[in-house]
């Protein structure tokens, strides 16, 4: 048997060697400010935070909390599950699909929520890194997954939700979002809409982008030009989203309809509708819905996901990751969208047959 030299530049050596004291030495801070931004304190700047996971990164360091829980006699199985609002319908379904499947294995869910910022997804997965969680189910608010890397090579399964992974080989589950959306304002076309407006997400979320890539198929193969001044994305509050929506039905070429692309989004711009006393002339597909969306009149006409599928399977591939059983290269499963026509999306236009 050959003897090997012990590997020094080796990213698990330095992550299983590396101190917090290490970081807070190449982040040129204390290491109690080290603790701060691992437990996700407040009061601690952004740009200290950058630095400390930063030279987390760098040093491969993940806060060892297991090792206390051991010492004090406390062990427990569980993954972690980062979704950008829980109390949102479709986050929240997504916790209960996914928390079935691991309630039966004996294995607890811990949530976060990181409201679209980047920096909470981090503090998060630092969070649960720290407890030695299993593996983790994310809905990422960051566009570079990268930093990742670390996580999984120290044997954190990985599986991202809604979104693909960006510079990262993992495993993921999202819905049609191009094909959804296309569907979605193909429809409005067919009932002799030609002026459609577009509310949505902020657009350097994927699946907001991959909507509006939709809507524009649309438009685009119906022969229907662009127009700019019709298209709304980002917005700060749902006031914001309600006076975008009456400022677009008052402009000079009113859009006869709107597709809004986001559920949060929907009730807002019926409201906006009924106030303008347009919501029997004005039509509007929404990308999902909100509870009771079939019960006012006329029903709003919905694309719908399927988030209690896609918890279900990204919970039993992180199973299958974890227990060993799939060797196979990561996927991406990309689930189908159905139309619900509830009568809003149904109204006619002004080219209706």
């Amino acid at each position: 048997m050959t003897n090997q030299k012990e590997d020094t530049t080796s990213p698990v050596k330095r992550y299983q060697r590396s101190t917090m004291r290490d970081v807070a030495a190449l982040a040129d801070v204390s290491p109690k400010t080290v603790s701060r931004v691992i437990n996700g304190e407040k009061y601690v700047s952004a740009e200290i935070v950058e630095r400390v996971h930063a030279a987390m990164e760098r040093l491969d360091y993940r806060h060892n909390l297991a090792a206390s829980q051991l010492r004090a006699g406390t062990t427990s199985a569980a993954i972690g599950l980062i979704l950008v609002d829980i109390s949102n319908p479709f986050s929240s379904m997504l916790h209960r699909a996914v928390e079935d499947v691991f309630r039966t294995r004996g294995i607890a869910v811990l949530s976060a929520s990181t409201d679209e910022d980047a920096a909470r997804e981090r503090a998060a997965v630092a969070t649960f890194a720290a407890r030695r969680v299993d593996g983790l189910i994310m809905m990422p608010a960051s566009h570079d997954h990268s930093y990742l890397s670390a996580d999984v090579r120290a044997g954190t399964h990985i599986v991202l939700i809604d979104r693909p992974p960006a510079f990262l080989n993992v495993d993921s589950v999202v819905s049609d979002n191009l094909g959804g959306a296309e569907t979605g304002v193909r429809h409005l076309i067919s009932h002799g809409h030609r002026q459609i407006g577009f509310i949505g997400d902020w657009p350097g979320v994927v699946s907001s982008q991959l909507r509006y890539d939709g809507y524009r198929r649309a438009l685009e193969t119906a022969g229907i030009p662009i127009d700019d001044s019709l298209v709304a994305r980002g917005f700060s509050s749902s006031a914001d989203v309600e006076e975008t929506s009456r400022a677009l039905l008052l402009r000079s070429g009113a859009p006869t309809a709107l597709f809004v692309a986001q559920n949060a989004l929907c009730a807002a711009v019926i409201r906006a509708i009924r106030t303008h006393g347009a919501h029997d002339r004005v039509a509007i597909v929404g990308f999902d819905g909100f509870e009771g969306a079939d019960l006012i009149e006329p029903g709003l006409t919905v694309i719908t996901q399927d988030p209690l599928r896609m918890g279900t399977l990204a919970a039993e591939t992180l199973v299958q990751r974890m227990s060993g059983a799939s060797t196979t290269p990561a996927m991406n499963h990309v689930l189908p969208t159905v139309l619900i026509e509830r009568g809003s999306g149904e109204l006619p236009g002004p080219f209706a047959a």
